[in-house]
């Protein structure tokens, strides 16, 4: 069977309309099943709420490609989108609702006591799980999937698979437990019977349509990431007075004149990289243009070989250098610390614009340059893929067009000519807050990063000492 990821993949790449409808058929039942859940039995409204779902699918099919399940991103995305519509219908046709619900209750049967009790609670309590436990759960019970398929997708053995479902099955009962509710029969066995319903026939080829037509429906404006950076204006005098000067030890001294002459190195080979990419540009394009041709002549083939060749070649020095920058910015943390009679607060050098590049995920001070690399070039996908996936501040950014994304990003940011870690604050060993100065505006603001796996990942702006404002 084709993966997910594929079958995305191939949506994204080609508009392949087969390849999206396949997906909406094998994914159906479990979106149209949490959606008639929380709208309580409304299967129009639940339908409304599939096709918002699909909708987004296939609106961000290329961010979300790279994802090899896609249950857990739509069971979430389901929730949002059903209390959502909850919510305005509810507001439209609230005495309407009262009365289909008191002539259900006449005409239709009763239903199983304890899943009448489990129902109305059962979706806000899988989001109360972590995102493994309740990916495992979707597998099991609610796409009836057998153990050695999830021990497959998830890397595991069929008996480890069978483990984490019992664990996660466990933690789902103490949730519900907490909040009064208890079964008499077994969870699972009621989460079986119960959690999915057979959505109506032919409504996956009309969400499929319906929602490829939505995809080129525009989205509402956006919060950029400027605009962040001058929500909480600090003045530069009290960061002045804020700072500690400690006294310099000769070893101190010794390893700042090594970090300059490091430093103005990676200067110079940016400077040396900028025609290389050009060049890489360039040849990247060749590439494509050979790629798109049917046949090549010998001397053809051969150039392109070599083309190849050159761009790996090209790509292997930008990645060094990135890495270079990242140890740049490691020892310059070190040297902070090290210092006699001082705070923890680093003393990084401004940034120039000129000097930005990708330095990946490895640190926090990396991945907030990376973030920042990738909206002074307007690549959306890369700035994305820099966010934290949780942030609900970034919400509105990941519903907003690629296109339209990187002319915003790239515009908002033209007026930062550099910036400066003024200081790092570590919460935890998966978290620390960066205290960034924008050159050029002379704007300053505090962001959380988090580890996410073992990447870092930027997860929003921080009001004062508080936690990230997600408005």
């Amino acid at each position: 069977m084709t993966l997910d990821a594929e079958l995305l993949r191939r949506y994204a790449d080609v508009q392949s309309e087969d390849a999206f409808a396949e997906l909406v058929r094998r994914h159906l039942d479990l979106v149209y099943s949490a959606a008639l859940r929380q709208t309580n039995g409304d299967a129009h409204l639940a339908q409304d709420v599939a096709q918002t779902v699909f909708t987004d699918l296939a609106r961000k099919a290329a961010a979300l490609s790279h994802r090899e399940v896609l249950t857990g991103w739509l069971f979430t995305s389901t929730h949002f989108a059903a209390a959502k519509a909850v919510r305005k219908e509810r507001r439209r046709h609230m005495h309407e609702q009262e009365a289909h619900a008191m002539q259900e209750l006449v005409h239709d049967p009763a239903p199983d006591f304890d899943w009448d009790k489990l129902r109305p609670v059962l979706d806000r309590v899988m989001h109360e799980l972590n995102p493994c436990d309740r990916e495992v759960i979707l597998m099991r019970y609610f796409e009836n999937r057998q153990l050695g398929d999830i021990g497959q997708r998830l890397g595991l053995s069929e008996d480890a698979a069978r483990k984490r479902v019992d664990r996660a099955v466990q933690k789902l009962r103490c949730f519900l437990s907490k909040r009064g509710i208890t079964t008499t029969a077994a969870l699972a066995t009621v989460l079986s019977a119960n959690a999915v319903q057979v959505a109506p026939a032919g409504l996956a080829a009309t969400l499929a349509s319906a929602s490829l037509a939505g995809v080129t429906a525009g989205t509402g404006t956006a919060l950029t990431f400027i605009k962040l950076m001058t929500m909480n204006k600090l003045q530069l005098s009290m960061i002045s007075a804020l700072a500690v000067v400690g006294v310099a030890t000769p070893l101190v001294i010794q390893r700042e004149s090594r970090l300059r002459q490091e430093n103005r190195s990676l200067r110079q080979q940016i400077e040396q990289l900028a025609p290389v990419q050009a060049e890489n540009e360039h040849l990247s394009n060749l590439l494509a243009q050979a790629n798109n041709a049917q046949t090549f002549p010998n001397d053809q083939m051969s150039e392109l070989l070599r083309l190849r060749g050159e761009v790996g070649s090209l790509r292997r020095q930008t990645n060094e250098l990135g890495k270079l920058q990242s140890e740049n910015q490691k020892l310059r943390s070190s040297l902070a610390n090290s210092k006699p009679g001082t705070q923890t607060a680093p003393t990084h050098e401004n940034l120039p614009k000129v000097s930005w590049v990708f330095a990946g995920y490895a640190d926090p001070e990396s991945a907030f340059q990376s973030a920042v690399w990738a909206m002074s070039q307007g690549d959306a996908k890369t700035f994305l893929a820099s966010l934290a996936p949780e942030g609900a501040e970034f919400a509105k950014w990941h519903d907003m067009p690629d296109t339209d994304l990187s002319t915003q990003i790239k515009q908002d940011f033209e007026k930062v000519t550099g910036f400066k870690i003024i200081d790092k604050e570590a919460i935890s060993d998966d978290a620390a807050i960066l205290t960034v100065l924008a050159a050029g505006i002379n704007e300053s603001a505090r962001f959380k990063l988090q580890r996410v796996g073992s990447d870092w990942k930027v997860a929003g702006h921080v009001n004062g000492a508080g936690a990230p404002d997600t408005k």
